[in-house]
């Protein structure tokens, strides 16, 4: 039952859906038609703005780590539950329920869990995605590599001790392929140089300023 216990409460954790629920209930929208119609924080930075994609980063965020906080507090006795509510956070958020089992591509939630899990691993993987959008403007490009070498910091760190992190590690390396197979639209899209960037996109940029002045909060 403690497994069952640790699913449910990562599945109802990540299944919120932050995004969806914060356009159609403040401002009227629906993200599934706008932009490019991903309930990630990035589109909703994209076309609402950046408070309200702040606002989407920070409780997907959340999603990851309560999960992981709630199940090793009260199921202390056996650390892979963890691992289990880990996993179905991150399900939960990329097929959620309460949106026709659609989602995200896990990132933001990932790395909650990942905070929480292993917090010197996953810090190091978002000093690497914040250099790579700095450079590059592509989020979908600093996701993807922060994704590949969390494995590595995981390993490296052997934040959970010698026994759990071999576990981890190969649970670390299985949520990096994960998150990568949900961007390979935008590894085609890089590959070709047609990737959206968070700055210097003009058609983005009109995007956004159509939704804000047509689309007014409630």
């Amino acid at each position: 039952m403690d497994y069952l216990y640790a699913v449910l409460i990562g599945y109802f954790c990540g299944s919120i859906p932050t995004a969806y629920w914060l356009g159609r209930f403040v401002y009227r929208l629906n993200i599934f038609e706008h932009g490019s119609k991903n309930m990630g924080a990035t589109n909703v930075f994209r076309v609402l703005g950046k408070k309200p994609g702040i606002a989407t980063l920070l409780v997907d965020i959340a999603k990851g780590i309560v999960p992981v906080l709630i199940v090793r507090q009260y199921m202390p006795h056996n650390p892979v539950l963890t691992f289990v509510a880990a996993a179905a956070a991150m399900m939960g958020h990329t097929l959620s329920f309460w949106v026709s089992f659609k989602g995200g591509k896990g990132v933001a939630t990932g790395l909650g869990v990942f905070l929480a899990l292993a917090t010197k691993a996953s810090l190091c993987s978002l000093l690497l995605f914040l250099v790579t959008l700095t450079f590059s403007g592509m989020v979908s490009l600093g996701s993807i590599l922060a994704a590949a070498v969390l494995p590595v910091f995981v390993y490296w760190f052997e934040e959970l001790g010698p026994v759990y992190n071999p576990y981890l590690t190969v649970f670390s390396a299985a949520v990096a392929l994960f998150v990568i197979y949900r961007h390979k639209a935008n590894i085609q899209r890089i590959i070709k140089g047609e990737e959206s960037r968070v700055w210097g996109n003009k058609k983005l940029q009109n995007t956004a300023d159509a939704v804000s002045t047509t689309e007014k909060p409630a």
